[in-house]
């Protein structure tokens, strides 16, 4: 599995590196120190997974990732997270990132993410969303929180939170695969979300999923 890192800071980058190559059938196969140098990067060259910090110059992960994924829509970006970076995410799932991790997160955790994603899913780690529930207990009611679902919508929100593809889901509905791609375009209509990702962070600040 092709893997390629994209971190302004050298240290960083190499310690990941080390961690990635220490696993069987992960290679680091290529490194950006920032969004310019990353977005030439993937135009002459393919990779699995992405690794895309948030905050780095020329130009930030945020603007990057919108770029990347208009060259390559199928381009899976897992996002490498700080501290106190959470007023970004909205902007990084709306830009497409698949994944988010925090900088201080372990090894198997990582592997956890990158084949989550590979496999069609959305990854966040446990101690972001429990960072992000916290964070968004603190807001006022807003326009999403007024949004009705329907039970059904809730079910199948769920269920995309869990990463099940839309076949999946009808499997487990006992509904068409047509039947769960008209539910699922209601529910972005109605959360005003872009795509999957977008789902689970309405459903983590609504609070459907823990």
């Amino acid at each position: 599995m092709k893997i390629l890192l994209v971190d302004d800071h050298n240290l960083f980058r190499n310690g990941l590196k080390m961690l990635l190559d220490t696993l069987h059938g992960y290679e680091v196969t290529g490194e950006a120190s920032n969004g310019k140098e990353f977005l030439e990067i993937i135009l002459k060259n393919d990779y699995d997974i992405v690794f895309l910090d948030i905050e780095m110059p020329e130009i930030n992960g945020i603007e990057a990732a919108r770029r990347a994924i208009e060259y390559k829509p199928d381009l899976k970006i897992i996002t490498l997270s700080m501290y106190g970076d959470e007023e970004y995410y909205d902007q990084m799932v709306d830009a497409g990132a698949k994944g988010f991790l925090l900088k201080n997160t372990n090894l198997q955790e990582v592997k956890t993410a990158i084949d989550t994603v590979m496999d069609g899913g959305n990854y966040f780690s446990q101690e972001l969303m429990q960072n992000l529930l916290r964070s968004y207990k603190t807001i006022k009611e807003s326009k999403e929180q007024e949004v009705e679902l329907s039970d059904r919508e809730i079910e199948i929100l769920l269920l995309i939170c869990s990463g099940l593809s839309n076949q999946e889901i009808g499997d487990r509905l006992f509904i068409s695969k047509r039947t769960v791609e008209k539910h699922r375009a209601n529910i972005l209509c109605k959360t005003n979300c872009k795509n999957a990702a977008g789902l689970v962070m309405y459903a983590i600040k609504n609070q459907i999923v823990n």
